[in-house]
């Protein structure tokens, strides 16, 4: 009987998987390990932690291994690709086995290295797939992902490289890649840029299509432009040295020729794609204007100088573009030109299409070139007709962006900004087209503006608070625009006054609030350390009591309107002194009686940690989608210079309200201080009161020391005549004793004379026979010379004998120098008794003290002279005895060294002998042994008796 064969057991995912795994580590042919990679490919969608748990170290190894097989290669990174994107719906798919898989190829530097190899590989799939997997190890860990790339053997130069790959597959795959890799690493950007990666996206992007007709890589291309542009100045500058901005220029131009040639013949998706092709660009040229960047005064130029500036304000003003990249080229068009001088005073020189049609002067009727193509006006009055004429919500971000505009135009540009603010004067005057005037839009408000159109009113305060802001010349001009006529008998109103008006107007009708919050905001800017702007409000005395009514009330007003009503009061109070319309003690009790310190602060506060003003920095200000569907106003409140004045000041103007109102603030403006402290001037007053009695009581003083003074001239003068007579006595008495003292001095002159011929006498006496003791002394000496000399020369044959009589000569001569010297000092001596006698008579005869001091101090010298040639020769005369004594020790040292060198002579005499004794016994001993000696035998034996001597020695 036959029997049925059971079938085999079923073998689990996890069993086979494991089989699979052990197979492709132990298979020793290529063909085994192959198959195993294909079966572990097929559960890796569904398994990756399993599959990778059990066989991600054999796959890397097998790259390594099995790499020069292009199909192994392909299965392998195949399946490494699977295990980094599996199903969704796969139970094992996690993140935690991505990063695992990650770590496994980043803990080695030579994993990433491996696939690095492979891009140098013309093959199609190993070259995609190892960029794929490279990206998604570098997704899961990005830090780790970026060293070894950079720390691998011309790892980036591998990855720009790849850019040159005709296939798109390849190319887009590196582009995504070091889109990537460029995103935080400034040194990866650097290193990047330097492959000459500018020029190769410049290369793509121009073969794509560029920005009209470029799809996706275009765009990548710009992102990843973008990256090795942002906050990298080196690479910025290489950028711009190299020419990019100028191919950004040619890019956006030619994307502007093609949008007006096409107009709306483009299909919806190539219009999408235009628009974000265009949108990247504008924000690679936004990245070089980042505010206080490096460069950025180079960059602004640079892109006025090629043109960018140019086309880029011809597509905000351009009918074809959308709103969305208009919006973004004025925005971009004004961080070219804020804070450039050079690009601020030419912008204005520029022509655009005309926005809207324009009204002729002085008619009611539109000018028909306005409305036709080609109708161009200067960017200035096309930025302001935008912004302030436009009313369509879905036109904001425009709007913004042609404020923004007009605002970078006169940004820190003084001159600007008073031209700007005169033609807004003259303007609004003139009343020749107001619809484009800020002074007009906020004077004279339309109706319908207050309901329909609120930002217009919001746009035109902005702008002037731009204008006047931290500017007292600005605002002193802004102050002569008023209303009515005084010599008709009209009521003149000023600006101020006028704005303030329809503020509070607008806080008592419930109008929206985007109105009174442009004119607060205004004001606030406008009033701040201008005390004469702070007592214009104050002279309507209703306006504090408006905002204060504003802030006390509970309903019916926002927080941002309160808040900024009460920041108004605090800088009115700030900047109010004691002869305002309302002095400052009073305005001080009426906000503390009807506002409240406590309100105040409460006010402010919420003011100050409201979102739309704490997050400000980081709300995007303009339309979003959801506002733009519905019709609904966009959340935008606030301009950027007024909320850093805002949170500057806050704490300033939060303390006002807590300051004596005797202490005014002190202002300095244009150079002029204005405002000062009433306690100063008060202290100063009483200073200057003390002073003025002071002075009446010096002038009281005064008088009374007149009279003192003419006493005391009385007196004087009395003590003066009997002076007179005193010393007309005293004269006389004076003439007797002159009398009496010529006579003895006469005398005593005579005397003088004798006794200085008698001095003289000896003084010559005494140089005589010095200068005799002198002469005697060099004769000796010359003498003593020539007897050394003669000495030295017989010491050669008889030494001892001429030293002896060399050193009783020197004791004859040493006996007569002594004596020399003795008559010398009884000269001194008497030199000095003579020295005493000229102190006497100096004591005496003062006059002929000079004199007679030169005399003896002439004798002073002779005989110092005399005293130093005698120290000379005895000093001669020990040097002589010193050669002497130094020519006995060498004669005796000679003779020494003489001995020694006799008794080495005998002993080597005696050596010699006794090696004539040794040779001859040698020659006896040869001679008995029946050997012949001859001469030179006899040396060659002695020279081998030496040696056997020599060798017996050492045995």
């Amino acid at each position: 009987m036959f029997s049925i064969s059971t079938a085999p057991a079923k073998q689990s995912v996890t069993e086979t998987i494991s089989v699979l795994s052990g197979r492709l580590g132990s298979a020793t042919l290529l063909e085994d390990r192959r198959a195993a990679i294909l079966g572990l490919r097929s559960f890796a969608k569904e398994f990756p932690a399993t599959v990778a748990s059990g066989a991600l170290r054999s796959l890397i190894g097998g790259l390594g291994k099995d790499g020069e097989d292009v199909d192994t290669v392909k299965v392998i990174l195949e399946t490494l690709l699977m295990l980094f994107n599996p199903n969704d719906d796969s139970p094992e798919a996690s993140d935690e086995v991505m990063l695992w898989m990650a770590d496994e190829f980043t803990q080695r530097q030579d994993n990433i290295t491996l696939l690095l190899d492979f891009l140098d590989s013309t093959d199609f799939y190993p070259r995609l797939y190892s960029l794929q997997l490279l990206t998604a190890i570098l997704s899961a860990r990005t830090e780790r992902t970026e060293e070894c790339i950079f720390t691998a053997p011309l790892g980036i130069s591998r990855l720009v490289a790849v850019l040159d790959d005709q296939r798109d597959a390849i190319r887009n795959e590196g582009i995504v890649l070091l889109t990537f890799l460029t995103s935080t690493s400034t040194d990866v950007q650097k290193l990047v840029a330097f492959e000459n990666a500018f020029d190769r996206l410049f290369a793509i992007m121009a073969s794509d299509g560029a920005l009209s007709h470029g799809g996706r890589t275009t765009e990548d291309c710009l992102i990843f432009l973008a990256n090795l542009l942002r906050r990298n100045t080196s690479n910025q500058s290489l950028f711009r040295e190299s020419g990019g901005i100028l191919r950004l220029a040619a890019f956006l131009e030619a994307a502007l020729r093609a949008q007006e040639e096409e107009g709306d013949d483009v299909a919806s998706w190539a219009q999408v794609q235009r628009n974000r092709n265009i949108y990247a660009l504008l924000g690679v040229v936004r990245l070089l204007l980042a505010e206080g960047a490096v460069g950025l005064s180079q960059n602004q130029t640079a892109l006025g100088q090629h043109g960018l500036l140019y086309h880029a304000l011809q597509l905000s003003f351009s009918r074809a573009a959308q709103t969305p990249i208009k919006a973004e080229a004025l925005v971009t068009c004004a961080d070219i030109i804020r804070g450039n001088t050079g690009l601020q005073e030419s912008f204005a020189q520029f022509q655009v299409p005309a926005p809207l049609a324009h009204k002729a002067p002085g008619t009611e009727a539109y000018d028909a070139e306005a409305n036709g193509d080609g109708a161009n006006v200067y960017v200035i009055d096309g930025l302001l007709d935008l912004t302030l004429t436009s009313s369509s919500t879905e036109t904001f971000d425009v709007r913004r962006g042609a404020c923004e505009c007009i605002m970078a135009y006169f940004f820190k540009h003084s001159e600007i900004r008073l031209h700007f603010l005169r033609r807004a004067i003259e303007g609004y005057r003139s009343s020749v087209d107001e619809t484009a005037n800020v002074l007009a839009v906020l004077l004279r408000p339309e109706t319908e503006d207050l309901v329909s159109n609120p930002y217009r009113i919001w746009f035109a305060a902005i702008i002037t608070f731009h204008l006047l802001f931290d500017n007292p010349e600005a605002k002193s001009l802004a102050m002569e625009v008023t209303e009515g006529d005084a010599e008709n008998g009209e009521e003149v109103v000023t600006s101020i006054q006028t704005i303030t008006a329809h503020a509070v107007s607008g806080l008592n009708r419930e109008q929206d609030s985007r109105v009174v919050i442009g004119y607060l905001i205004l004001l606030l800017g406008w009033m701040f350390e201008d005390f004469d702007a702070v007592d214009d409000f104050l002279d309507q005395g209703s306006n504090v009591q408006s905002l204060i009514e504003a802030v006390v009330r509970q309903s019916q007003v926002d927080d941002i309107v309160q808040g900024l009503s009460a920041m108004l009061l605090g800088v009115v109070y700030e900047f109010s002194t004691k002869d305002s319309p309302i002095p400052r003690p009073s305005l001080h009790s009426i906000l503390l009686s009807r506002m409240g310190r406590e309100r105040y602060f409460d006010t402010l506060s919420k003011l100050r940690s409201h979102p739309f003003m704490r997050d400000f920095e980081v709300l995007p200000q303009k339309l979003d989608a959801s506002a733009s569907a519905s019709g609904r106003l966009p959340d935008v409140f606030f301009d950027a210079l007024f909320v850093n004045f805002f949170k500057d000041n806050y704490s300033r103007i939060l303390r006002a309200i807590d300051r004596d109102p005797g202490v005014e603030v002190s202002v300095v403006a244009n150079g002029v201080q204005k405002g000062i402290s009433r306690q100063l001037v008060d202290s100063l007053r009483q200073q200057l009161e003390e002073k003025e009695s002071a002075v009446q009581e010096a002038q009281v003083a005064l008088a009374t020391l007149e009279r003192q003074l003419e006493q005391e001239q009385a007196d004087h003068k009395k003590s003066r005549e009997v002076a007179a007579m005193d010393v007309s006595k005293a004269k006389a008495e004076v003439e007797a004793l002159r009398r009496d003292r010529a006579v003895e001095l006469e005398a005593e002159r005579r005397k003088l004379s004798s006794s200085q011929e008698d001095h003289k006498r000896q003084l010559d006496y005494v140089r005589k026979s010095g200068e005799a003791e002198a002469e005697k002394l060099r004769r000796k000496n010359a003498a003593a010379e020539a007897d050394f000399k003669k000495q030295l020369e017989q010491a050669k044959q008889a030494s001892e004998i001429e030293v002896q009589r060399t050193r009783q000569r020197a004791d004859a001569e040493i006996a007569d120098l002594r004596a020399t010297i003795s008559r010398l000092e009884s000269t001194k001596e008497k030199s000095q008794e003579l020295q005493a006698l000229r102190e006497e008579h100096s004591v005496k005869l003062a006059e002929q003290k000079e004199q007679h001091a030169l005399d003896l101090e002439k004798q002073m010298k002779l005989t110092t002279e005399a005293e130093n040639r005698a120290s000379k020769l005895e000093t001669e005369l020990k040097g002589a005895q010193e050669k002497m004594r130094k020519r006995d020790i060498t004669l005796k040292e000679a003779q020494e060294a003489k001995q020694a060198t006799q008794t080495e002579l005998d002993d080597l005499l005696m050596v010699f002998s006794d090696l004539e004794d040794k040779v001859a016994q040698y020659k006896a001993r040869l001679e008995k042994l029946g050997e012949q000696v001859s001469d030179g035998e006899e040396d060659e034996s002695e020279d081998e008796t030496e040696e056997g001597d020599g060798a017996a020695n050492a045995s």
